[in-house]
């Protein structure tokens, strides 16, 4: 089973691209991240024999679930607090997996409310998620976590240093849910190497000279980790013109 993960940066603005890398990747799961709009092409992925979920909010956020698989939506928002209205989760179950898709907040600038709202989104999301690891069921938890765990993960730590994805507080946050029992796909295959981003700034030719970080992530219950296979990062969307400044991550379960 293959499921691929992609902050597409406006799905009206990135349909030809969604479209176009399905066709070739054919992935049997696709988390969508920052929809920015309130109208989704369901029908468009129906007719590339994809059933879609999404949760939509008018010209910001948005995430949505295709699959090739019937989907058994569980939820449409995290738990914690009823006055969230951020379309920012989406859980469900695909072939007996729990598929949770999240953006996280980005949290900019620090100090703000914003920055605060970061920090009890990842609170609840840690709440939900060792509750998850004590029943049964498998959980792969994808998306755009705006966190930059490790000083590896970004081409030049002291550019980020004032940035809430660098901040010591998120960081700690992430690795709370790692201890939880989760697993990092892509660091689990690749616990030392460096230069490997999902997002690079549209300015100054960053991704030309691969200035990026990697805030993408796929985190795995136990079960799911003893069938992981690979995690890889498509760098080719991101390359192709008018893109968005995030590329897919696709892990792969035997």
């Amino acid at each position: 089973m293959e499921i691929a993960s992609w902050n597409v940066n406006s799905i009206r603005a990135r349909l030809d691209h969604v479209t176009a890398w399905l066709k070739a990747r054919n992935p049997d799961v696709l988390l969508l991240q920052e929809l920015k709009g309130t109208e989704f092409p369901a029908q468009v992925f129906k007719d590339l024999g994809y059933e879609s979920v999404a949760v939509t909010q008018k010209a910001y956020n948005g995430v949505a679930i295709l699959s090739r698989y019937p989907i058994e939506t569980m939820s449409t928002a995290l738990a914690g607090d009823e006055a969230d209205s951020h379309a920012r989760y989406l859980d469900v179950t695909i072939l007996g997996i729990r598929v949770v898709n999240i953006y996280l907040p980005n949290g900019n600038p620090v100090g703000s409310d914003k920055f605060a709202y970061k920090l009890a989104w990842m609170d609840r999301l840690n709440k939900a998620m060792s509750d998850w690891i004590r029943n049964k069921i498998p959980v792969v938890i994808g998306g755009d976590f705006n966190v930059i765990p490790e000083d590896i993960d970004c081409h030049k730590p002291s550019s980020w240093m004032r940035d809430a994805l660098f901040q010591p507080e998120p960081r700690a946050r992430y690795r709370a849910l790692l201890n939880l029992g989760y697993t990092d796909a892509f660091r689990s295959l690749y616990p030392h190497e460096g230069g490997h981003f999902t997002f690079w700034d549209y300015f100054r030719q960053a991704f030309e000279h691969n200035r990026g970080i990697r805030i993408d992530h796929f985190l795995l219950s136990p079960r799911l980790t003893e069938r992981l296979e690979s995690c890889e990062i498509d760098m080719h969307p991101r390359a192709q013109a008018k893109p968005s400044d995030h590329t897919p991550i696709i892990v792969k379960f035997r």
